[in-house]
């Protein structure tokens, strides 16, 4: 009896499990969706690795004859940062009397008659470069173009067909976050393609070239990637790659590569001239704080750079710049900053004058200067500075953290300023003190105090026991080179 009486409720469970089942199997079904396409890029570069790879080639860089002057490879430029490491390597130093293969590095195709782009320190001191394809093809060229200040250079090879090239994008329309690749024959590896991102933008003043505009990657890149083309995803060179920050040699996410229109504008000068013909100045610069360029006068919406040396008979001699002018504006256009100066002033038409808003003592002025061809040799002056022996203690005098002493000719000649220089020589700085910390060191000539000239140790106690407690006293120093800086000394 219990198992007839159980039997339709048994039947009827059934049934509505069934049926929950159909519509619980049916809402699943309804919700899947349906399958995600992922964009291609996202997944593989293959499509642009296709039309990148055939055009980037390796440079294997060999001299005829010992080059007896060139600078070993593993020894860095004077003034980079130790961090900083060109990339053009592959060659023992110790064999480089006897071997001549100078390293390797790579290029890429920008014109199908045989134009190649790259480096200028991976063809620096070869006369004969083997140029290879990854199809296997080489070519054998003594025809290069160089500007060392932009680290950049020209090679033509000869090709009895047209041969795969690339494009130059816009690397002003690159943002910090787009993705890249960069290509090249790392180690000699031909052929190698890393991936990664734009990590910044216009890295300059990293004191690797005499004019910079870096994007920064973290694309990896090593030793032999030097002259490969850095891609976005177009396919089209937004960089080439240049040099890496790095303390072991290798590659540690922090890659620069000069941006595709600065390089644009010497390709095509090195094409038609065999040079780059620039503009310039003649003068040294830097910036200035806000609190600086209150004390100077500079007006307040301007972004001013200050010269601190003006060299003989350049442009700027001529046309009576002075060191501790302010410069505003150079042919009417405003200066960002301390590195827009020198770019703006090369591409000046040469032989034409043109007007340069300064600050000078406090106000306003416009000086009208004309524009030269800038020299091969100039921005590569090297000047040791000398430091002043050790001098009794009584003879300086100790003042807002500094020691100082009067320039004697004997000291001005030990130093190389003129004999007839006079101000107050600074012997010492106190560790830790207000002095210190604005920069002052030793060997620095103090020669004006709030624009009133300081011709002894006496003089500069003197006007510093009178200086504004408050805004502190604006100090003008001189190296023996010629360069003048002003700082802002506060003493409590």
């Amino acid at each position: 009896m219990k198992l007839v009486s159980h039997l339709p409720l048994a039947a009827l469970c059934l049934g509505i499990g069934g049926l929950f089942g159909i519509v619980i199997d049916n809402q699943i079904h309804g919700q899947i969706a349906p399958p995600i396409v992922m964009p291609k890029e996202l997944t593989s570069y293959r499509d642009v690795v296709k039309r990148v790879v055939p055009a980037v080639v390796s440079i294997e860089a060999k001299a005829t004859k010992r080059v007896a002057n060139r600078r070993p490879q593993q020894q860095l430029p004077p003034n980079v940062p130790e961090e900083f490491r060109k990339y053009f390597e592959g060659m023992n130093q110790d064999d480089q009397n006897s071997n001549p293969n100078l390293g390797f590095g790579s290029g890429f195709v920008i014109d199908p008659s045989g134009v190649i782009f790259t480096n200028f320190h991976v063809v620096d001191g070869a006369d004969t470069l083997e140029v290879g394809f990854p199809d296997g093809r080489k070519f054998t060229t003594g025809d290069i173009v160089r500007d060392p200040k932009t680290d950049l250079a020209v090679v033509r090879i000869k090709s009895d067909k047209p041969l795969p090239f690339l494009e130059f994008g816009d690397s002003d329309a690159m943002e910090v976050g787009d993705r890249v690749l960069a290509v090249g024959a790392p180690y000699g590896l031909t052929g190698t393609v890393t991936q990664g991102i734009v990590s910044a933008k216009s890295r300059q003043n990293l004191k690797l070239n005499q004019y910079e505009d870096f994007l920064q990657t973290d694309a990896a890149m090593n030793p032999g990637n030097s002259g490969g083309p850095l891609v976005n995803l177009e396919g089209r060179v937004v960089g080439i790659n240049s040099a890496i920050k790095t303390r072991g040699g290798g590659s540690n996410g922090v890659g620069l590569a000069v941006s595709s229109n600065l390089a644009k504008d010497v390709s095509n000068q090195l094409l038609r001239g065999g040079s780059v013909k620039r503009g310039y100045l003649g003068v040294g610069v830097r910036e200035v704080d806000a609190e600086l360029a209150t004390r100077l006068g500079v007006p307040a919406d301007s972004n001013p750079v200050l010269v601190t040396k003006v060299y003989d008979k350049t442009p700027a001699a001529k046309a009576g710049l002075r060191a501790g002018d302010v410069i505003l504006s150079v042919g009417g256009t405003q200066l960002k900053d301390v590195n827009t100066l020198p770019r703006l002033v090369a591409k000046m038409p040469l032989g034409q004058s043109t007007e340069v808003q300064i600050v000078r003592d406090g106000k306003v002025t416009t000086v009208g200067v004309t524009i030269e061809e800038q020299p091969d040799d100039y921005g590569q002056e090297r000047t040791a500075r000398s430091t002043p022996n050790r001098v009794p203690a009584d003879v300086g005098l100790d003042v807002a953290g500094l020691n100082v002493s009067d320039l004697t000719p004997a000291l001005a000649a030990q130093l190389g300023f003129p004999r007839d220089t006079k101000g107050a020589l600074i012997m010492s700085v106190d560790r830790g003190s207000a002095a210190a910390n604005v920069g002052l060191v030793r060997g620095l000539l103090i020669v004006k105090v709030d624009k009133a000239a300081v011709t002894s140790a006496k003089d500069f106690e003197q006007a510093m026991a009178s200086a504004s407690k408050e805004k502190g006293a604006l100090l003008q120093v001189t190296r023996p080179n010629g360069e003048s800086d002003f700082v802002v000394l506060k003493v409590k």
